[in-house]
């Protein structure tokens, strides 16, 4: 008999979602290991190795337990860089357990999923974008670093349909990036591009995980 397929996980734990569209909103994060782009500023550093081998049904049972008491109905699938590993099985159990499922990418590996979320934040310098998530974004999330400037986002509006919007998220919620974040949404807004929106880390804001 094969044996149950696992994933690499750091953590599981119940919060609210602190960030993007879905701000506010219960949540179970599943925290995958390992990482392909480890940006200087990445608040998630631990999640770049390690990690431990849970079989699927273990993650499950985990999220089971979390949700007996935390009755949330969304799970996001976080990192680290959730493609790295193959998440199809566990996106597919979740929902069948009527669960809905968001996934959290900075967009260099792609394969289909049934999740129901997806948010894109493209890192620099490139800020590479596989194509096929032009299409299947509910967002896209752009940190604003020292070197993000109007040219970047105006590439980053002109490769997505304009109903996904692109949130600038100051980083760390540090206060000179937050400038920053509101300089650019102002040369946004007199560029004349759409859906350009500021956003913070609710859950830093707060308190919590």
């Amino acid at each position: 008999m094969p044996a149950p397929p696992t994933l690499k996980i750091i953590e599981i734990f119940p919060s609210i979602q602190g960030e993007g569209m879905r701000q506010g909103e219960p949540t179970v994060f599943v925290r995958l290991a390992g990482c392909d782009r480890r940006c200087s500023f990445c608040d998630t550093k631990y999640a770049w190795e390690g990690g431990r081998e849970y079989a699927v049904d273990r993650i499950l049972e985990n999220v089971h337990r979390i949700r007996r008491r935390f009755p949330a109905r969304w799970v996001c699938l976080t990192g680290g860089e959730p493609f790295m590993q193959d998440v199809r099985l566990l996106v597919r159990l979740l929902k069948r357990d009527h669960c809905r499922v968001q996934v959290e990418t900075n967009g260099t590996r792609y394969y289909p999923t049934a999740a129901d979320w997806i948010t894109v934040s493209p890192k620099p310098k490139e800020y590479l974008v596989r194509p096929e998530f032009q299409r299947l974004a509910k967002e896209v999330k752009l940190v604003v670093t020292r070197e993000l400037d109007l040219a970047v986002i105006r590439r980053i509006r002109a490769a997505f349909q304009s109903r996904i919007p692109v949130l600038l998220q100051p980083e760390s919620n540090r206060r000179w990036s937050q400038k920053q974040a509101l300089r650019l949404l102002k040369q946004a807004s007199a560029a004349n591009l759409d859906n350009i929106r500021f956003s913070v880390q609710l859950h830093k804001i707060i308190g919590l995980r």
